[in-house]
């Protein structure tokens, strides 16, 4: 379980409403407001489930995103393809480290859009020039 919400401010119901995040047991909470019941769910599930598209959509492109990345930072070399390598394999990790809040900032104006259902799960991940409908 995670003491942040990793996604927070990027997760909406299927509404359009952005979820509020909160604690309980010092445990990272999104809020889902099902007419007036607040369902709580375990931050970590959706963004368990988050990390896991994203990093699916990274490996499918992984030559791409290695490539657009190295051209972006201005270093085309092996250390640094190798490094992004390791990156994309530890995507997990973002759920002990979580993003700093400048980057979530950024991926929302970039267009990233997580909508989950009632039940925590996520339907539609809106990722900057990608879209998808995973089911769960």
């Amino acid at each position: 379980m995670s003491s942040k919400a990793v996604f927070e401010g990027l997760v909406f119901d299927e509404a359009g409403r952005a979820l509020e995040t909160t604690t309980v047991g010092g445990e990272a909470q999104y809020v889902i407001d099902d007419r007036g019941f607040h369902r709580h769910i375990d931050a970590a599930v959706i963004d368990q489930q988050v990390i896991g598209l994203i990093q699916e959509q990274v490996i499918a492109n992984k030559d791409i995103v290695e490539e657009s990345i190295m051209r972006m930072t201005g270093q085309d070399d092996l250390f640094t393809k190798a490094s992004l390598d390791v990156s994309i394999k530890n995507m997990a990790e973002l759920l002990e480290r979580g993003i700093p809040d400048d980057a979530r900032m950024w991926l929302g104006m970039m267009g990233l859009r997580i909508v989950v259902n009632l039940h925590g799960e996520v339907i539609n991940l809106n990722w900057p020039g990608v879209a998808s409908d995973d089911e769960g």
